[in-house]
Protein backbone atom coordinates (compact mmCIF):
# COMPACT_ATOMS: atom_id res chain seq x y z
CA UNK A 1 0.00 0.00 0.00
CA UNK A 2 1.66 3.84 -0.91
CA UNK A 3 2.61 5.88 1.57
CA UNK A 4 1.95 9.67 0.70
CA UNK A 5 5.26 11.36 1.62
CA UNK A 6 5.48 14.95 2.76
CA UNK A 7 6.23 17.59 -0.03
CA UNK A 8 9.49 16.60 -1.83
CA UNK A 9 12.59 18.38 -1.75
CA UNK A 10 11.81 20.52 1.23
CA UNK A 11 11.27 18.21 4.38
CA UNK A 12 8.32 19.10 6.28
CA UNK A 13 6.53 19.62 9.27
CA UNK A 14 4.88 16.51 10.87
CA UNK A 15 2.41 16.32 13.85
CA UNK A 16 2.81 12.98 15.84
CA UNK A 17 -0.64 12.34 17.98
CA UNK A 18 -0.13 9.76 20.37
CA UNK A 19 -2.71 7.17 22.16
CA UNK A 20 -4.00 7.49 25.84
CA UNK A 21 -8.10 7.44 25.60
CA UNK A 22 -9.83 10.28 27.53
CA UNK A 23 -5.90 11.72 28.33
CA UNK A 24 -6.25 12.57 24.78
CA UNK A 25 -8.18 15.40 25.13
CA UNK A 26 -4.41 17.38 25.98
CA UNK A 27 -3.98 16.45 22.42
CA UNK A 28 -6.69 19.37 21.67
CA UNK A 29 -4.73 22.19 23.71
CA UNK A 30 -1.78 21.61 22.21
CA UNK A 31 -3.33 21.59 18.60
CA UNK A 32 -4.51 25.13 19.40
CA UNK A 33 -1.26 26.40 20.96
CA UNK A 34 0.50 25.31 17.29
CA UNK A 35 -1.86 26.88 15.22
CA UNK A 36 -1.29 30.15 17.45
CA UNK A 37 2.01 30.10 17.10
CA UNK A 38 1.78 30.31 13.23
CA UNK A 39 2.73 25.81 12.75
CA UNK A 40 0.89 24.17 10.04
CA UNK A 41 1.51 20.46 9.02
CA UNK A 42 2.89 19.02 6.21
CA UNK A 43 1.62 15.51 7.16
CA UNK A 44 -0.34 14.24 10.48
CA UNK A 45 0.04 10.55 11.63
CA UNK A 46 -1.61 9.20 14.76
CA UNK A 47 -2.63 6.03 16.77
CA UNK A 48 -5.81 5.36 18.86
CA UNK A 49 -7.57 8.55 20.50
CA UNK A 50 -4.88 10.21 18.02
CA UNK A 51 -5.98 9.10 14.95
CA UNK A 52 -9.23 10.55 16.09
CA UNK A 53 -7.78 14.21 16.63
CA UNK A 54 -4.95 13.39 13.59
CA UNK A 55 -8.22 12.20 11.24
CA UNK A 56 -10.34 15.59 12.38
CA UNK A 57 -6.81 18.02 11.16
CA UNK A 58 -6.11 16.53 8.49
CA UNK A 59 -9.75 17.09 6.99
CA UNK A 60 -9.35 20.66 8.10
CA UNK A 61 -5.85 21.99 9.13
CA UNK A 62 -7.21 25.12 10.75
CA UNK A 63 -7.78 27.15 14.29
CA UNK A 64 -11.31 26.37 13.04
CA UNK A 65 -10.12 22.16 13.65
CA UNK A 66 -10.10 23.24 16.98
CA UNK A 67 -13.44 24.31 17.51
CA UNK A 68 -14.42 21.29 16.08
CA UNK A 69 -12.32 18.83 18.20
CA UNK A 70 -13.66 20.42 21.43
CA UNK A 71 -17.41 19.75 20.27
CA UNK A 72 -16.27 16.15 19.54
CA UNK A 73 -14.74 16.12 22.49
CA UNK A 74 -18.17 17.68 24.41
CA UNK A 75 -19.67 15.18 22.53
CA UNK A 76 -17.86 11.98 23.64
CA UNK A 77 -18.87 13.06 27.28
CA UNK A 78 -22.66 13.88 26.77
CA UNK A 79 -23.26 10.71 24.07
CA UNK A 80 -21.05 8.63 26.44
CA UNK A 81 -19.28 6.55 24.06
CA UNK A 82 -18.72 3.84 26.79
CA UNK A 83 -22.05 3.93 28.39
CA UNK A 84 -23.64 1.55 30.27
CA UNK A 85 -24.07 0.03 33.68
CA UNK A 86 -21.97 -2.21 35.16
CA UNK A 87 -24.34 -4.98 34.64
CA UNK A 88 -24.96 -3.77 31.00
CA UNK A 89 -20.97 -4.10 30.52
CA UNK A 90 -21.58 -7.41 31.88
CA UNK A 91 -23.67 -8.38 29.43
CA UNK A 92 -22.29 -7.39 26.54
CA UNK A 93 -19.58 -9.09 27.68
CA UNK A 94 -21.46 -12.24 28.32
CA UNK A 95 -22.59 -11.83 24.78
CA UNK A 96 -19.62 -11.48 22.86
CA UNK A 97 -16.94 -12.89 25.32
CA UNK A 98 -14.61 -10.34 24.20
CA UNK A 99 -15.15 -6.88 24.61
CA UNK A 100 -17.59 -4.25 26.65
CA UNK A 101 -19.03 -1.61 24.86
CA UNK A 102 -20.31 -2.04 20.68
CA UNK A 103 -18.30 0.36 18.69
CA UNK A 104 -21.13 2.27 17.21
CA UNK A 105 -21.48 5.07 19.52
CA UNK A 106 -17.82 6.13 17.95
CA UNK A 107 -18.56 5.20 14.84
CA UNK A 108 -21.64 7.61 14.91
CA UNK A 109 -19.48 10.75 16.31
CA UNK A 110 -16.87 10.28 13.87
CA UNK A 111 -19.61 10.10 10.69
CA UNK A 112 -21.44 13.37 12.39
CA UNK A 113 -18.18 15.08 12.57
CA UNK A 114 -15.58 14.23 10.30
CA UNK A 115 -16.47 16.15 6.86
CA UNK A 116 -14.75 13.84 4.29
CA UNK A 117 -15.33 9.84 4.05
CA UNK A 118 -11.87 8.60 2.26
CA UNK A 119 -7.99 9.40 2.67
CA UNK A 120 -7.77 11.01 -0.61
CA UNK A 121 -10.22 14.18 0.16
CA UNK A 122 -8.21 14.62 3.53
CA UNK A 123 -6.35 18.40 2.91
CA UNK A 124 -2.91 17.07 4.89
CA UNK A 125 -1.69 13.56 4.22
CA UNK A 126 -2.88 11.40 6.95
CA UNK A 127 -1.93 8.13 8.15
CA UNK A 128 -2.87 6.06 11.04
CA UNK A 129 -1.70 2.85 12.30
CA UNK A 130 -3.77 -0.71 13.96
CA UNK A 131 -2.27 -3.98 15.40
CA UNK A 132 -3.08 -7.00 12.59
CA UNK A 133 -4.10 -9.84 15.37
CA UNK A 134 -3.53 -12.59 12.47
CA UNK A 135 0.03 -10.79 11.72
CA UNK A 136 0.91 -9.57 14.80
CA UNK A 137 2.27 -6.58 13.54
CA UNK A 138 1.51 -3.11 12.47
CA UNK A 139 -0.61 -1.91 9.62
CA UNK A 140 -0.58 1.77 8.90
CA UNK A 141 -3.47 2.97 7.18
CA UNK A 142 -3.22 5.44 4.23
CA UNK A 143 -6.01 5.65 1.81
CA UNK A 144 -9.57 4.26 1.30
CA UNK A 145 -12.28 4.54 4.57
CA UNK A 146 -11.17 6.70 6.91
CA UNK A 147 -13.71 6.10 9.60
CA UNK A 148 -12.97 2.43 9.22
CA UNK A 149 -9.71 2.91 9.42
CA UNK A 150 -9.79 5.42 12.55
CA UNK A 151 -12.19 3.17 14.17
CA UNK A 152 -9.30 0.05 14.24
CA UNK A 153 -6.61 2.38 15.22
CA UNK A 154 -8.43 2.78 18.22
CA UNK A 155 -10.16 -0.71 19.12
CA UNK A 156 -8.92 -0.46 22.96
CA UNK A 157 -8.69 -4.51 23.63
CA UNK A 158 -11.58 -5.83 26.02
CA UNK A 159 -13.09 -2.68 25.61
CA UNK A 160 -13.83 -2.05 21.78
CA UNK A 161 -14.25 -5.56 18.93
CA UNK A 162 -11.82 -5.71 16.73
CA UNK A 163 -12.49 -4.08 13.61
CA UNK A 164 -12.52 -6.74 10.56
CA UNK A 165 -10.65 -5.09 6.99
CA UNK A 166 -10.61 -7.45 4.01
CA UNK A 167 -10.62 -10.53 5.87
CA UNK A 168 -7.99 -9.32 8.40
CA UNK A 169 -8.53 -7.85 12.48
CA UNK A 170 -7.12 -5.11 13.75
CA UNK A 171 -6.77 -4.03 16.93
CA UNK A 172 -5.67 -0.61 18.56
CA UNK A 173 -2.74 1.09 17.40
CA UNK A 174 -0.86 1.75 20.29
CA UNK A 175 -0.23 -2.07 21.02
CA UNK A 176 2.22 -1.52 18.26
CA UNK A 177 3.14 2.14 18.19
CA UNK A 178 2.07 4.31 20.82
CA UNK A 179 3.58 7.56 19.31
CA UNK A 180 4.64 6.99 16.42
CA UNK A 181 7.38 9.55 15.79
CA UNK A 182 9.62 7.12 13.64
CA UNK A 183 6.99 6.69 10.97
CA UNK A 184 6.57 10.79 10.52
CA UNK A 185 10.65 10.55 10.02
CA UNK A 186 11.05 7.92 7.84
CA UNK A 187 7.78 9.62 5.13
CA UNK A 188 10.63 12.94 5.09
CA UNK A 189 9.60 14.90 8.08
CA UNK A 190 12.23 17.30 9.26
CA UNK A 191 10.92 19.16 12.13
CA UNK A 192 8.01 16.97 14.10
CA UNK A 193 5.63 18.07 16.91
CA UNK A 194 5.07 15.33 18.89
CA UNK A 195 1.52 15.50 20.57
CA UNK A 196 0.88 13.38 23.72
CA UNK A 197 -1.30 12.61 26.63
CA UNK A 198 0.61 13.57 29.13
CA UNK A 199 2.60 10.55 30.55
CA UNK A 200 5.94 10.26 29.11
CA UNK A 201 7.23 13.76 30.27
CA UNK A 202 6.49 12.23 33.91
CA UNK A 203 9.30 9.90 35.19
CA UNK A 204 8.91 6.71 35.77
CA UNK A 205 9.59 4.92 39.79
CA UNK A 206 9.93 1.78 40.57
CA UNK A 207 6.23 0.02 41.80
CA UNK A 208 5.70 -0.10 45.90
CA UNK A 209 2.05 -1.25 46.08
CA UNK A 210 0.80 -4.47 44.47
CA UNK A 211 -1.49 -1.89 41.70
CA UNK A 212 1.28 0.23 40.66
CA UNK A 213 3.04 -2.98 38.94
CA UNK A 214 0.82 -2.92 36.44
CA UNK A 215 0.98 0.24 35.48
CA UNK A 216 4.47 0.87 35.58
CA UNK A 217 4.63 -2.68 33.24
CA UNK A 218 2.57 -0.92 31.37
CA UNK A 219 4.40 2.44 30.44
CA UNK A 220 7.33 0.62 30.08
CA UNK A 221 6.01 -1.11 27.26
CA UNK A 222 4.38 1.87 25.79
CA UNK A 223 7.47 4.45 26.32
CA UNK A 224 10.12 1.85 24.86
CA UNK A 225 9.68 1.96 21.36
CA UNK A 226 9.16 6.07 21.51
CA UNK A 227 12.08 6.05 22.93
CA UNK A 228 14.34 3.81 20.43
CA UNK A 229 12.71 6.15 17.64
CA UNK A 230 14.46 8.96 19.52
CA UNK A 231 17.51 7.78 19.82
CA UNK A 232 17.60 6.81 15.83
CA UNK A 233 16.94 10.56 15.02
CA UNK A 234 18.90 11.21 11.67
CA UNK A 235 21.13 14.35 10.99
CA UNK A 236 18.94 17.15 10.73
CA UNK A 237 15.75 15.72 12.62
CA UNK A 238 14.06 18.30 15.12
CA UNK A 239 11.97 16.60 17.57
CA UNK A 240 9.82 18.75 19.73
CA UNK A 241 8.09 16.65 22.53
CA UNK A 242 5.19 19.42 23.82
CA UNK A 243 4.58 19.51 27.40
CA UNK A 244 1.32 18.54 28.57
CA UNK A 245 0.83 21.05 31.63
CA UNK A 246 -0.06 17.72 33.94
CA UNK A 247 2.46 17.38 37.20
CA UNK A 248 0.43 14.32 38.74
CA UNK A 249 2.23 10.94 38.00
CA UNK A 250 1.26 8.98 36.05
CA UNK A 251 -1.46 6.77 38.17
CA UNK A 252 -4.69 4.42 38.51
CA UNK A 253 -6.92 7.77 38.05
CA UNK A 254 -5.67 8.15 34.24
CA UNK A 255 -7.20 4.72 33.28
CA UNK A 256 -10.45 5.71 34.25
CA UNK A 257 -11.54 5.51 30.04
CA UNK A 258 -14.94 6.37 31.55
CA UNK A 259 -14.35 9.81 33.35
CA UNK A 260 -14.51 12.76 30.99
CA UNK A 261 -15.12 15.24 33.60
CA UNK A 262 -11.49 16.37 33.54
CA UNK A 263 -11.82 16.59 29.81
CA UNK A 264 -12.08 21.17 29.59
CA UNK A 265 -9.14 21.40 32.03
CA UNK A 266 -6.86 19.00 30.46
CA UNK A 267 -7.13 20.82 27.71
CA UNK A 268 -6.48 24.14 28.81
CA UNK A 269 -3.75 22.98 30.66
CA UNK A 270 -1.73 21.83 27.75
CA UNK A 271 -2.91 24.69 25.45
CA UNK A 272 -1.30 26.85 28.60
CA UNK A 273 1.83 24.28 28.81
CA UNK A 274 2.52 24.17 25.08
CA UNK A 275 1.64 27.96 24.70
CA UNK A 276 5.05 28.79 26.71
CA UNK A 277 7.08 25.71 25.30
CA UNK A 278 6.53 27.13 21.88
CA UNK A 279 7.12 30.85 23.16
CA UNK A 280 9.82 30.24 24.87
CA UNK A 281 11.63 27.85 22.54
CA UNK A 282 11.08 29.40 19.08
CA UNK A 283 9.79 26.85 17.83
CA UNK A 284 7.96 27.70 15.03
CA UNK A 285 7.51 27.29 11.46
CA UNK A 286 10.45 29.43 10.70
CA UNK A 287 12.18 28.92 13.60
CA UNK A 288 12.48 25.22 14.49
CA UNK A 289 15.74 24.37 13.46
CA UNK A 290 17.57 22.74 15.87
CA UNK A 291 18.75 19.10 15.55
CA UNK A 292 17.85 16.68 17.92
CA UNK A 293 14.97 16.89 20.31
CA UNK A 294 13.71 20.03 22.05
Amino acid sequence: MASPQVPAGRGGTAFVLGGGGVLGAAEVGMLQALFEHGVRPDLIVGTSVGAINGALVAADPAPSAVDRLRAVWEELASRQIFAGSVLARLNTLARTRTHLHPREPLRDLLEAHLPVQTFAELRVPFQCVAASIERAAERWFTDGALVEAVLASCAVPGLLPPVELDGEHYLDGGLVHSIPVGRAVALGADTVYVLHVGRIDRPLRPPTRPWEVALVAFEIARRHRFAADLAALPPGVTVHVLPSGNPAPPGAGNLRYRDFAGVPARIDQAHVAAGEYLARSGASRSGASRDGVA
